[in-house]
């Protein structure tokens, strides 16, 4: 596959086109080129989209983590994860052959297998299915970007790995900057259903509704992309997204990010392995993490998909949350 810089392509395409260049140009030899260069730091990120991964870091089993994993899973010798892969880079998206699921969600869920001594098996998910896929069994964990709530809370266990911080996209043009309700006020508002992001545009459009202000129009979306291409055309004022892809995506795309919002508004809330409530896999999903965290390997995971602004110091068992 021919090498290329993505930013130098930028000027050129359309946000379309662009999103599709990013998921299916680069490689793993793209990667190694771009951290090798001496580009400036405000060049798009460059990721690998390859499904063979070459570069994904690896880390070694922990005796005392993998005497933790309940023998039901333990087992088979192996840890089933549900990855959603019809996002965006750089959490959970499909590589070049369009069935292998990869990204930063993946990564952290082989370091998780490998301290515990598991083969790692991902599963293609949605957002729509991963909670009843872990209440059925057919999942044993979830790696997806899922946000620790109160209501989830009741439901499964976590071990969170990073902070849970969510980005409002806009067209570069829209002068728009929102960090409370006051900034979505009459506008139209992208948002997945289902999401913390959707809980909070909710809560902000109850209060706007309570001071007789204008609340937002939600608008969802399944596509990121599809929002996206909403707003390039006008049809959509602003989108609320993970921060990681919003940041991917303004590194690529003719998008700018107009503000971010802890998912755990107004509280702080963590991204976190998900596992069935009280079966005991999140204690060692937890001291798995832990491990990572002490070799380097989990900073160096993130560094892999610039994602090193959102470590967390330590991952965390069923962090305490308001909301």
């Amino acid at each position: 596959m021919e090498r290329t810089r993505l930013s130098s392509l930028v000027s050129a395409l359309p946000l379309a086109a662009v999103l599709l260049l990013t998921s299916c140009t680069s490689s793993a030899e793209i990667e190694a080129d771009a951290r090798a260069s001496d580009a400036p730091a405000d060049t798009a990120l460059v990721v690998d989209t390859s499904p063979e991964q070459a570069d994904r870091v690896r880390t070694d089993e922990d005796a005392d983590a993998a005497a933790l994993v309940p023998a039901a899973i333990a087992e088979d010798g192996v840890l089933r994860v549900g990855v959603t892969g019809a996002g965006d880079p750089p959490l959970g998206f499909l590589a070049d052959d369009n069935t292998t699921v990869v990204g930063s969600e993946v990564d952290i869920a082989q370091l998780v297998a490998d301290g515990l001594g598991l083969q790692l098996e991902v599963v293609n998910t949605t957002w729509e299915a991963w909670p009843l896929g872990v209440q059925s069994g057919d999942l044993e964990a979830v790696f997806s970007n899922v946000g620790v709530n109160a209501e989830r809370l009741q439901l499964f266990d976590f071990a969170t790995y990073r902070q849970g911080i969510m980005a409002f996209v806009a067209a570069p043009d829209s002068g728009l900057s929102i960090d409370d309700a006051e900034g979505i006020s009459g506008l139209s508002v992208g948002v997945g259903s289902g999401t913390n992001q959707e809980r909070i545009l909710l809560d902000w459009n109850a209060q706007l509704e309570a001071e007789g202000k204008a609340p937002a129009t939600l608008e969802y979306y399944v596509s990121a992309a599809d929002a996206l291409l909403a707003i390039q055309s006008g049809r959509l004022d602003t989108y609320i997204g993970p921060n990681p892809n919003a940041v991917y995506q303004e590194s690529v795309g003719d998008i700018e990010v107009v503000g971010t919002v802890n998912a755990g508004w107004p509280n702080t809330t963590y991204v976190a392995a998900t596992t069935l409530k009280g079966n005991g896999l999140a204690e060692a999903v937890q001291a798995s993490l832990q491990h990572a965290f002490d070799d380097g390997t989990y900073a160096e995971t993130l560094a892999r998909w610039g994602l090193s602004d959102e470590a967390v110091d330590a991952p965390e068992l069923n962090p305490s949350v308001a909301s």
